[in-house]
């Protein structure tokens, strides 16, 4: 039997690498230009430019941080393997196909509950409300399909 494999991610704009470019002409710029202050003697513009650019930066870092956040979902024989890597920390549980139920979302902004032996996961984190019924509907269509093929073995 296939494999089959979700990979569900933030939908980001730029990369870290371009990021940390954007960040380090910003700085050469606003630098610039109150240093050009602070020789003419308004030396607080260059304490009020320091202060922006690490409010900037730490901004940017937060960003930065959670651009790389997924939920990573393999559909083997046997098997659903759920990975969910956040801020850098990666977990990874694998879910009996046999006892595997999906919980739709019920409210707004719920997620896609997964649930095999006490085991419960949520997923759709970075899903419109809409994508993630989608999803949730297609995970199932999933599952009873192998969910048949298992019991006739």
């Amino acid at each position: 039997m296939e494999t089959r494999e979700w990979i569900l991610k933030r939908n980001c704009s730029i990369a870290p690498r371009q990021l940390a470019w954007v960040f380090a002409i910003l700085c050469a710029v606003s630098l610039t230009v109150a240093l050009a202050f602070t020789i003419h003697g308004a030396w607080t513009i260059l304490v009020f430019s320091v202060i922006e650019l690490l409010a900037v930066g730490i901004a940017f870092l937060v960003y930065a941080r959670h651009v790389t956040d997924r939920e990573y979902l393999v559909l083997e024989d046997d098997s659903l393997t759920v990975e969910v890597t956040q801020a850098g920390k990666a977990s990874r549980i694998k879910l009996d196909l046999r006892r595997a139920r999906i919980e739709f979302p019920g409210a707004r902004r719920t997620l896609v509950g997964l649930e095999s032996a006490g085991t419960r996961v949520e997923v759709g984190r970075f899903m419109s409300e809409w994508k993630r019924r989608e999803f949730a509907r297609e995970l199932e269509r999933e599952l009873s399909e192998r969910a048949s093929v298992l019991a006739k073995f």
